[in-house]
């Protein structure tokens, strides 16, 4: 729901509408509904000068005219400006990712010590560390992950050197798969339902998938097990990322590195914090893999896929490899019955983690948090990993420091985090959230990630509106939140409103993340010598976005936004009302629910309106109902341990919008799959949850039911 005072990459949510003048290309917002819309300059009501931000639904003038805490806003902007320093960033970039730092290294335990100190010396309220023990999966130091070409029989013909030896997927199955190689494009599940109507099985075959497609390695991996794939080999192909020497690119012999969890946190504690001191139960989250899955380079995929026979691969799946002519598999040109056995043997390890925190403590509303949180740790250098999400982290420490000390009072508390072990699955973050999940929900006002935040701007100079409207409207640059965002376990795991924000350039990624030639030199190059005055715009636009949430008096969160949501999944059950009807199935339930939220919401936000900001009693109920809004959406219906991520909007599983939509339609698309007990069950689940919105939504009791 963090949905506001951004010119991004966005999602749905409610807020701030802003407007502001930054330096780069697109920017990417992935939030939750109520943080997750924005007015883009152009298309604001009232927007100021060029370069700053103004909210669209105050008067002309209002916004600078407000006295806040002792100082006007606008006062307070230009103070946060003035101290905002691009060196600092650059510099921090280039400490952080001076070697490779994974959790439980020594570097990273020298990292983490001296974030710590850093966090000390800029006189922050308070300090302190917060410790885990959790299981991270790393290489073998004994064993190498191999691949090998076999006969028919089993004996080994030759190994396939790994180019990228270092490189592996976290959370792997361990051992050894042998079979024959089938080419499955993305391995997006439309690739898999392509295979299996055109007659090509992937049972008991290693499968040869790409890096990308809106899929990550832990959705592509559970993919190719569920369609009986004996092993998963993941490479970047040159039409995805950049593999030109004429330009900065990815090398043709590097694999990218990725973990495989079909999750967050701890997988060994799914749904329990990973505190020493706790005997937990023996469990594992349902989301590891049970086949083995290794990255590999270009170079290695195309050794592989250039020998392969069989069918042409279908229009859209011919990648760039040079010398492959595109065939699905599953067997080798030299017809002598030869295939691939691949090995796998990372051992899993216990580890310390060490979420470090600081926090500057609210004047008025102390219990209410503003979160905002960088990821540490890198397999390589990570400097677009970690280096710049720190740096921003930092930078904005420093600055509201000073501000404090300089007459600014914040309403609310500030609370700056470095996670440990965000490469693993955000583990340190996910262990932290399922400490305080019984609270959070009732103090985190809003959380923003930092992580990845700088990725490929070059266009100097121009607003984000002018360039969202080239790319065909300010929506284009919206997106949601997904599984390997670290703000998604706050949403979908802890309800609370979330954001994470991004710069990218023409769709195509940084090349260089979980690789070791993600280096602050090769992100200056990319930058064009930028990375301060781009850091320095990103670590702006947060610090103003936390600005007013630290100061509003009623928190700008836009909580009509989901009436929308559940107003199309309505008109899709009208579409299919004659189907669902002739078994038995009304949506009367849902169209009830859905009106009730609708009204619920609008009544709270006329409230909210017509309400007097300086009544403090008044003003701490309406943001304590907003606040709750994300919470309401996290299913009651389902197990926290078996299906954490509860958010019917946001979450994953069967309880979810999107599951009950795609499953709703298969009523025109494959009747014969329609399940209608598992429809009646999934249906059941949102309505409740839906209606339990609306009720708390309401406040009181007597204003839920009708009354007399």
């Amino acid at each position: 729901m963090l949905a506001w005072l951004l010119s991004l990459h966005l999602c749905y949510a409610s807020v701030l509408w802003l407007a502001l003048r930054v330096l780069g290309s697109g920017l990417c917002i992935c939030a939750a509904f109520l943080l997750g819309y924005v007015a883009f300059r152009g298309s604001c009501h009232y927007c100021g000068v060029e370069g700053e931000m103004v909210p669209a639904e105050d008067k002309p003038g209002t916004d600078h005219d407000n006295l806040v805490e002792g100082m006007y806003l606008g006062e307070l902007r230009d103070m946060l400006k003035k101290y905002l320093q691009d060196e600092k960033i650059e510099s921090t970039v280039r400490r952080v990712s001076r070697t490779t730092h994974p959790s439980g290294s020594s570097e990273g335990t020298a990292l983490a010590a001296e974030i710590l100190e850093t966090f000390k010396d800029l006189h922050m309220d308070h300090t302190w560390t917060d410790s885990h023990y959790a299981t991270l999966q790393f290489p073998s130091r004994i064993q190498r992950n191999s691949l090998w070409m076999v006969d028919s029989q089993g004996e080994v013909l030759e190994e396939i050197p790994l180019e990228d030896p270092d490189s592996y997927c976290a959370y792997s199955a361990t051992g050894t798969a042998t079979g024959g190689v089938v080419y499955v494009n993305y391995g997006r599940q439309q690739d898999f339902d392509w295979l299996q109507s055109s007659g090509v099985s992937v049972v008991g075959c290693v499968v040869v998938m790409r890096v990308g497609g809106g899929v990550s390695y832990a959705e592509k991996v559970l993919l190719a097990q569920k369609a009986g794939a004996g092993g998963a080999l993941i490479y970047p192909d040159p039409a995805d990322i950049s593999q030109d020497p004429r330009r900065l690119g990815l090398n043709s012999y590097t694999a990218i590195s990725e973990h495989v969890h079909l999750g967050s946190g701890d997988p060994f504690t799914p749904g329990f914090p990973s505190f020493n001191h706790t005997q937990f139960p023996p469990t594992q989250s349902s989301g590891l893999p049970v086949i083995p899955a290794q990255p590999i380079s270009a170079n290695v995929a195309s050794k592989l896929l250039s020998q392969l026979t069989g069918p042409v691969c279908p229009r859209g799946w011919q990648g760039r490899l040079p010398y492959v002519r595109c065939v699905l598999g599953r067997g080798f040109t030299s017809a002598d019955g030869r295939r691939i056995r691949m090995g796998v043997y990372n051992t899993m390890t216990p580890v310390l983690l060490n979420n470090i925190f600081s926090s500057l403590e609210g004047r008025i509303e102390p219990d209410q948090y503003i979160i905002m949180g960088a990821q540490r740790d890198a397999w390589g250098p990570g400097a677009v990993k970690a280096g710049v999400g720190t740096a921003i982290l930092l930078e904005l420490a420093r600055t509201f420091s000073n501000m404090v000390q300089n007459g600014f009072y914040p309403r609310r508390s500030l609370l700056f985090v470095s996670w440990d072990a965000g490469d693993f699955g955000n583990v340190g973050a996910t262990e932290w959230l399922e400490g305080y999940l019984s609270m959070l929900h009732l103090k985190a006002v809003a959380y923003f990630s930092l992580d990845q935040a700088v990725e490929h701007p070059k266009h100097t100079g121009q607003t984000i509106y002018s360039q969202a409207e080239k790319e065909g409207g300010s929506w284009k640059i919206i997106k949601p939140l997904y599984l390997n965002s670290g703000a998604y376990s706050f949403t979908a795991f802890g309800g609370v409103p979330a954001m994470e924000l991004r710069f990218n350039e023409d769709s195509r990624p940084y090349p260089f993340v979980n690789t070791p030639l993600d280096t602050s030199g090769r992100l200056q190059e990319v930058l064009g010598g930028r990375l301060g005055v781009v850091g320095r715009s990103l670590g702006e636009l947060v610090g103003l976005m936390v600005l007013r949430l630290a100061h509003d008096h009623i928190l700008p969160l836009r909580i009509t936004t989901y009436s929308h949501t559940a107003l199309q999944f309505s008109a899709q059950l009208n579409k299919h009302s004659a189907e669902l009807q002739a078994r038995g199935l009304s949506p009367q339930w849902v169209f009830s629910a859905r009106g009730d939220y609708s009204r619920a919401a609008e009544t709270l936000q006329e409230a909210i309106l017509n309400s007097d900001v300086q009544d403090e009693t008044m003003t701490r109920i309406y943001n304590t109902r907003m606040m709750r809004v994300e919470y309401y959406f996290l299913s009651q219906y389902v197990s926290v341990v078996e299906t954490p991520f509860r958010h019917v909007l946001h979450g994953r599983g069967e309880h979810t919008l999107s599951a009950l939509t795609e499953h709703l339609s298969l009523l025109t698309s494959d009747p014969r799959r329609f399940n209608e007990a598992l429809f009646r069950r999934q249906l059941a689940l949102f309505t409740w949850t839906l209606q339990g919105a609306a009720n708390a939504l309401s406040g009181d009791i007597w204003n839920i039911d009708n009354v007399f």
